[in-house]
């Protein structure tokens, strides 16, 4: 059964109806509903593009977390072949919620680095909802180190509300690992070219994120707080959460309007949950074309890029 979202009635109660009318011709062929069902389809897809052509920073926030967008597994399955994942830090233990290791993308060898959130309750808790603790961090930093040492660029795919703050993973220096894999991305040699396909959560983004070129989903968000979050310290008030993602403009047109970002992929109208192979197809179009116009640079003009990229954004910024 699909999920809607609260701003979607329209659209539930439209599919609802042709539910109900393909149900009862299903069980009376006598029934003719063919062209009810039709007429009600068109209206459909008119109130889907319409609400989808005018969603607010908050509908957009709630659609890069719904429960059945295409997570880093699926574009994983959809993009690259012999995908072999590589699991632990070498210093404390594995972290599900980073999921990285090597590939072969349209033929090539590639490193690929992404966060998990989990499609059902078991694998959610399995992932802890996409939020990496410092040994998921310092696993991705092996992987960059090894597509360093190799050559081989790297792709990463960012989904996450952020970096889990729990006591444990503050003990094993959540911030310095962060740091650290931060750090990494912008010292390597090889192309980096990072993907935001759902939430990018602060650090726990940016820590995987800070490539040659960044590109965001229509309907993804970029932020350095949750809107919930900046509400609570803005007003004190977690439900003005809609007030806060107005303003930090999280949005992807927001943010290739400032600069942030190189680009924006179009999602299927509705959102990259309802046609994932669409989606994901376009995503992949998107990194070829960066990591072919990327492959013509040298590995000390791709650093020298990177830096300057960033160092720019936080001088319009600031």
């Amino acid at each position: 059964m699909h999920n809607y979202l609260d701003f979607e009635k329209p659209i539930s109660d439209l599919e609802g109806k042709i539910l109900e009318l393909r149900k009862l011709a299903a069980e009376d062929e006598s029934v003719d509903t063919a062209d009810e069902v039709s007429r009600l389809e068109a209206r459909a897809r008119d109130a889907t593009a319409d609400i989808y052509s005018r969603l607010n920073p908050w509908q957009k926030t709630q659609v890069a977390r719904h429960p059945a967008r295409p997570h880093f597994r699926d574009y994983a399955a959809g993009l690259f072949t012999e995908f072999t994942p590589l699991a632990g830090d070498r210093k404390f233990g594995e972290d599900a919620a980073i999921q990285a290791g090597f590939a072969r993308f349209r033929g090539k060898p590639i490193a690929v680095i992404g966060q998990e959130k989990g499609n059902d309750t078991k694998s959610r808790i399995r992932h802890n909802f996409g939020s990496a603790r410092p040994e998921g961090y310092r696993k991705a930093i092996r992987i960059m180190e090894m597509a360093n040492r190799f050559g081989l660029p790297v792709v990463t795919l960012v989904d996450t509300a952020g970096a889990y703050p729990g006591v444990g993973a503050e003990e094993r220096g959540q911030s310095e690992a962060i740091a650290r894999s931060t750090e990494m991305c912008l010292n390597l040699k090889v192309p980096l070219v990072s993907v935001i396909i759902g939430e990018g959560g602060s650090g726990g983004a940016i820590a995987i994120a800070t490539g040659n070129r960044v590109y965001m989903l229509e309907h993804a968000v970029y932020s350095v707080i949750s809107p919930e979050g900046a509400a609570s310290i803005l007003w004190r008030d977690s439900t003005r959460a809609k007030d806060a993602a107005t303003a930090m403009k999280i949005t992807a047109e927001d943010l290739n309007d400032l600069g942030i970002i190189d680009g924006i992929i179009k999602e299927p109208v509705g959102g990259a949950h309802r046609d994932a192979e669409a989606v994901i197809a376009r995503t992949g179009d998107t990194i070829f074309a960066a990591l072919e116009s990327l492959g013509q640079k040298s590995g000390d003009e791709l650093r020298a890029h990177r830096r300057a990229k960033f160092l720019q954004i936080g001088r319009q910024i600031g």
